[in-house]
Order: C-alpha cells, then structure tokens, then sequence
C-alpha cells in the first residue's frame, strides 16, 4: 500500500468540539489552513448532551449535537481542512512538530493546538448509559435547571460532587448525596457548607448498583443502593441521578512532553493558551477542569488560534 505523503500544515488543531471548532474558525479567517483531527465522534462532550440552554445566542432551546454540527460547518466553510483520524502520536521535540495518525498518516505542523477535551467518568451500570441525558447527567451546571422541585442524588465525595450537590440545591427540593466511604474527600470549608445545608443528605458507605426508570417517556424513576458495611440494598425514589466522580482529560498523548498538573490537566501560562513548548497551546476541558462549559471552551479556541497566529507572526 502507498504511503500518502505528510501532510503540512501551519496549525494542526487535535480534538473537536467547541473549543477546536473555534479555533479552526479562527486560524482558517487568519488565512493558516488549519488542519482539524478528529475522531469517530467528532463534537466533544456536547454531542452527549440534549438540551442546551445556556450557549448564548440561542433565545430557543438548542440540542447539543446540532450545536456542534452547526460549529463544523462553520469551521469547514470557512476552510478548515477536516480529518477523520486518531493522532496515535506526537513528537513536541523538534520543529516542525510531528504528528502520527492510526490511519498512518504523517502530520507536520508549525504550531499545534491541542482540544481532545476530557470524559466524565461514569459508573459504568448498563442501565446508567441507558438513561443518559434522561436523567442521568454528569454536568449540574448543565442540567440542573430540569429538576427544579424534584429530588436527585449526587454520587461522589470530592470538591466536585459537593459543589454539584450545593449547585443542585437551588433547584431541587431534596438533594442525596451518596458516597461509598465515611468521609468525603472535599475540602473541610466545603464540607461544612454541606453539613449545614438543609436540603441536603449524606447516605455514607453506599455504592449504586442499579438506575430504574420509566421506558416511555424515558425518565429516571429511582435508584438501588447498596451498604457497602451491611450489603443492605434498598431502593430511593428520585427524579435523577448526577455523577460526580471526576473527569479524565484525554492527555496520554502528551505524557512526558507536555507539563500537567497531577490529574494529567494541560498546564497553560497565565491568561494564555500556550504549554511550556512555544507554538503549542490548550484550548478547553483538557486544561480547564473549573468552569467546563462549551461557551468557556469556544473562547479559549478562540485565544488559542490567535496565539498560533502571532506565534507564526513572529
């Protein structure tokens, strides 16, 4: 089989979603014919989520995967080269920067922005993939809204699910949080702010075993607990169920060349997108595990693409 030549290009964007679409809006009116890698699912987290509120410009409710088809449109119009692909590899070393596919296709690029965004981790339950985003969530700031005067549950004991079981308050009537050991891990401020929150309930040393719901509408109905002390498992009524174990961001990649934090977070100067190697930057969730949202991640895109510019500028 021939080998297709490699393939050049003044910014190679690795990873869709709001953030790399951005960017590729960006770079292709800078006139950098940027090359945009993407995966099998292109479109990031969004593609996961139905109903978008909070994305501005949109007066009437939006779903996720739309938005994400309009952003490639957009980027594709305007002459982002698109690329179905997985970069297997990089090499930051030397300039150009170098880029492997799995298809075996060579990449060089004079600056790269990376976007390959993070996962939610989940639990892993069949029937907790069934009901995604019909009750099941990851996101509270997201989603949140839908269950106002309802009861939810929180799974996880970290800053995060704390946060997101004070986040839910606003909205739901009773918020569980359960959490599969005695204590949580969120910092002590956090805790105490949870301990006092009337609406809240804490179901220690509990893990979830099952997600039951309705088939038609689909909707979540309950869930199944299990005392990991007593293997007690009961059954709670709520209306749904928000995972909060953390986030994975897709950094492997860039192991050893790249600098992260410990949970493997793209580390970027301040108040820029650019790595510790000049000319590659990070754009969105795979450097940014506070705000997470698509508008945060479009605007990063944004400055990243500008960066590329005047880094090649100069």
């Amino acid at each position: 089989m021939k080998q297709n030549p490699t393939k050049h290009t003044k910014v190679l964007i690795i990873g869709s979603g709001p953030a790399g679409y951005t960017a590729a809006v960006y770079a292709a009116r800078a006139m950098l014919n940027p090359i945009l890698v993407h995966g099998m699912e292109p479109g990031g987290q969004l593609t996961t989520t139905t109903d978008v509120e909070n994305y501005p410009g949109f007066a009437e409710v939006i779903q996720g995967p739309w938005l994400m088809d309009q952003m490639k449109e957009q980027a594709k119009a305007v002459g982002t080269e698109m690329i179905e692909d997985h970069i297997s590899s990089v090499d930051l070393k030397s300039k150009p920067f170098g880029a492997v596919g799995e298809s075996g296709q060579k990449y060089s690029a004079d600056s790269i922005i990376i976007s390959t965004g993070a996962q939610a981790r989940w639990l892993n339950l069949k029937s907790e993939q069934e009901y995604r985003g019909f009750g099941v969530s990851a996101c509270a700031t997201c989603d949140g809204f839908f269950f106002k005067e309802k009861t939810v549950a929180v799974v996880g004991g970290g800053n995060a699910a704390v946060e997101e079981a004070m986040f839910l308050t606003k909205f739901a009537s009773k918020v569980k949080l359960i959490h599969r050991r005695n204590e949580l891990r969120a910092e002590k401020m956090l805790q105490k702010k949870l301990m006092e929150n009337k609406k809240i309930e804490i179901i220690w040393d509990s893990v979830i075993e099952d997600v039951i719901g309705d088939k038609d509408p689909k909707n979540v109905t309950g869930i199944k607990i299990k005392n990991v002390k007593s293997n007690k498992i009961e059954d709670l009524k709520v209306d749904g169920l928000f995972i909060a174990i953390g986030h994975d961001p897709a950094t492997q990649l860039f192991k050893d060349q790249l600098e992260m934090d410990r949970e493997g977070y793209l580390i970027t100067k301040s108040d820029s997108t650019e790595t510790n190697v000049p000319g590659v930057f990070a754009a969105g969730d795979v450097k940014d595990k506070i705000f997470r949202q698509a508008v945060t991640a479009a605007g990063m895109g944004c400055m990243a693409a500008l960066e590329a510019e005047k880094h090649l500028s100069s």
